[in-house]
């Protein structure tokens, strides 16, 4: 009787493994930074699409030709119409608030709320959500909270300015 054995030597199954460990070992990395990458850009586009809720109020606020302080803008976030502006046209709350210099944490997530329209992305002014709103130097500051990385975005109501800081 002929026996004839089928399967792998214990050497080949050990040159296997040895040979996906060496590939795991340059794709780990990769996949780590790759992460990081898409935790960078989810910041940058947030803060795009701020730059761009931000311009369509000033926006409106242009068209409708009045050069005040507006509460409630007509024509922006019909029906409601929350947004509340500046005499230069920025967005600076939803309760009533037309001055950029008294903007506080609270006003600065409600207005993100109206602004960004989506609830994909969360804020608050406790930890635990996306973002974290604060206040610094009277600008409105979202910090990421996903990462410890800090990254941010901060908007200036009295430029209406948006600066991004998705920097690793």
């Amino acid at each position: 009787m002929n026996k004839h054995q089928q399967g792998f030597t214990l050497i080949e199954l050990v040159v296997v493994i040895a040979i996906l460990a060496i590939l795991a070992s340059f794709a780990l990395p990769k996949f780590a930074e790759l992460s990081d990458t898409a935790h960078i850009a989810s910041v940058q586009s947030t803060g795009g699409s701020y730059v761009s809720a931000v311009n369509l109020v000033r926006a409106q606020w242009l068209a409708n030709g009045v050069r005040t302080t507006v509460i409630d803008l007509p024509g922006y976030g019909e029906p409601d119409n929350f947004i509340d502006v500046s005499i230069d046209g920025w967005p600076t709350g939803v309760s009533g608030n037309t001055n950029p210099s008294a903007m506080t944490a609270v006003e600065c997530n409600d207005l993100w709320l109206e602004l960004m329209t989506t609830s994909s992305i969360s804020v608050s002014i406790a930890v635990g959500q996306d973002y974290l709103t604060s206040v610094n130097s009277g600008n409105c500051l979202y910090t990421y909270q996903l990462t410890s990385d800090n990254y941010t975005i901060e908007y200036d109501p009295d430029t209406g300015s948006v600066y991004v800081d998705a920097i690793p």
